[in-house]
């Protein structure tokens, strides 16, 4: 048994327990009435409930293919978790209904199955599941902060090699651009907004686009300097517009970034901030744009 397999066991074994322990102590379900045999019943809800957690496992696994690995990221860990919840939750809560339903309906009418039961249990397992979930994310905090820790400075290093690639591009103009299925960053492209105004630049001296109401804000570099341009457009237009570069991503609601004028990458406790050059300014990567971001930067989308 690997260590990957065998802490799997263990925290599914902890989760499971933390559930019975706390249907032992609230006694849902009329587990009051059935005194000593309260016990029996708990065990084997407790057996039950182990067993939905590997065949949950397992479906993530071989159905899902989200296999547990700590190798793909702090975000990857988190997205899997939820989506164990997602289907652990409501297979348990059917689990444990239909043992009310079979086992536990003697004397006791309202175990009888029913949407009602259903969603009782299911509300009283979410929350379970809710809380022990908590515990574990505390508990491996150290150890998601070092993944964190780990895949900036993967992506950091990702940053670099482009800086030097374009560097040794712009000292050697190649041939194979002209030919590549996406255009070179080197060709200047117009940005039209819905008037008449238009910005022209090189798409490589692009910094970012801040949305700023009805407008966009053009961030370049002109002369070695940081110039900025209004245009009236949004930033849904913008990331039309540039749909071509793949270099240039959505990292916010508000900003659109050209990666390769990404200086650093400021990461610290699940939040994400890109250090643009020249400007310095900082732009934030909302949670929900930050798997595009990253994906972006290893290459899985250029």
């Amino acid at each position: 048994m690997n260590k990957s397999v065998k802490e799997t066991i263990t925290v599914r074994f902890i989760s499971t327990s933390f559930v019975a322990l706390a249907l032992a102590i609230f006694k849902p379900f009329g587990l009051e009435a059935w005194q000593l045999q309260t016990y029996v019943h708990l065990f084997i809800i407790w057996v039950m409930g182990f067993a939905v957690c590997l065949f949950t496992d397992g479906i993530l696994k071989y159905i899902v293919k989200k296999p547990l690995s700590y190798a793909y990221g702090i975000d990857y860990i988190i997205r899997r978790n939820l989506w164990f919840q997602l289907i652990n939750t409501p297979l348990v809560s059917l689990s444990i209904c239909l043992y009310r339903h079979l086992f536990m309906n003697n004397g006791i009418g309202d175990n009888h199955l029913s949407w009602a039961n259903f969603l009782e249990t299911f509300v009283i397992i979410a929350f379970c599941s809710f809380s022990i979930g908590l515990y574990w994310r505390f508990k491996f905090r150290s150890r998601y902060l070092a993944l964190e820790l780990r895949e900036t400075r993967m992506l950091n290093e990702k940053l670099k090699a482009w800086a030097i690639h374009d560097d040794k591009q712009e000292k050697t103009e190649s041939m194979e651009s002209s030919l590549s299925a996406s255009p070179s960053p080197h060709v200047a492209i117009t940005l039209t907004g819905s008037t008449n105004d238009t910005v022209t630049l090189p798409v490589v001296n692009l910094l970012y686009i801040e949305t700023i109401g009805n407008y966009v804000k053009v961030y370049q570099i002109f002369d070695g300097q940081v110039r900025t341009d209004m245009l009236r457009a949004t930033s849904k237009q913008m990331e039309e517009e540039l749909q071509s570069y793949p270099m240039i991503v959505r990292c916010h609601r508000a900003f659109l970034v050209n990666l390769q004028q990404v200086e650093q990458i400021i990461s610290q406790s699940g939040t994400m901030q890109l250090l643009m050059k020249y400007s310095h300014n900082c732009i934030p990567v909302s949670r929900s744009n930050m798997a595009g971001v990253k994906a972006a930067i290893k290459g899985e989308r250029m």
